[in-house]
């Protein structure tokens, strides 16, 4: 699923005679330029996409539940096993460093009630607010008849700031239900709402016409 931009950094200009693919995994043509190869590690599934466009730079991201590293097709085995495992690394812990800082959900509810106070004048209150992973096509959800706001943990790999708007955004409906004029305007009073949006409509479209934005980027 989407997420930030990929990881991207700069490698070694290869031997352009180096060919070679991940010992033990078997390549598979993509697209008449690319050759790809699955291998399995602690941190899941990898697959190593070959470019023959590519030059110097270093792709990772995350897509349907595994990671997918671009190189160029010229990298050696040992060129691409070095920087495979740098990138998976870096992806980890910009994750992990992202779900310290989100915290659980007692530190979303926090989270919420600063974020009422600050942008909606404390109107509304949730009575609970949680992350779930079983919201693949929502960011976030709300039940104004109880006060529960669910945000989909696929947030978690996003900017603080996304997180905030979809916190905002379903604060906004505890107070105003439907999507009216009134309801935008609540939602408008958060400063970042409409970057947040063009990122979120961002990762939709990279999701569904190109890489997924997943990651981090590193020039």
């Amino acid at each position: 699923m989407p997420g930030t931009p990929p990881d991207t950094q700069r490698g070694p200009v290869p031997d352009p005679a180096a060919r070679e693919d991940v010992r033990g995994t078997r390549a598979v043509p993509e697209d008449g330029s690319v050759r790809a190869a699955r291998a399995a590690g602690p941190e899941g599934a990898v697959e190593v996409r070959r470019s023959s466009r590519r030059r110097r730079t270093v792709t990772a991201y995350r897509e349907s539940g595994r990671t997918v590293v671009l190189i160029p097709a010229a990298f050696s085995r040992a060129e691409e096993q070095r920087w495979v495992a740098q990138m998976v690394a870096k992806l980890q812990t910009r994750e992990e460093r992202r779900r310290r800082s989100l915290g659980g959900d007692d530190e979303l509810m926090a989270r919420a009630r600063a974020l009422s106070a600050a942008h909606l004048d404390g109107v509304p209150q949730p009575a609970s607010v949680r992350w779930v992973d079983n919201q693949n096509r929502r960011w976030g959800s709300c039940t104004p008849a109880d006060g529960t706001i669910r945000l989909s943990s696929r947030l978690r790999a996003m900017p603080e700031y996304v997180v905030d708007y979809v916190l905002v955004h379903e604060l906004a409906h505890l107070v105003e239900p439907s999507h009216d004029a009134r309801f935008w305007s609540l939602v408008a009073r958060y400063p970042r709402a409409e970057r947040a949006r063009g990122f979120l409509e961002g990762v939709e479209v990279g999701a569904a016409h190109g890489p997924p934005l997943a990651g981090d980027e590193l020039v």
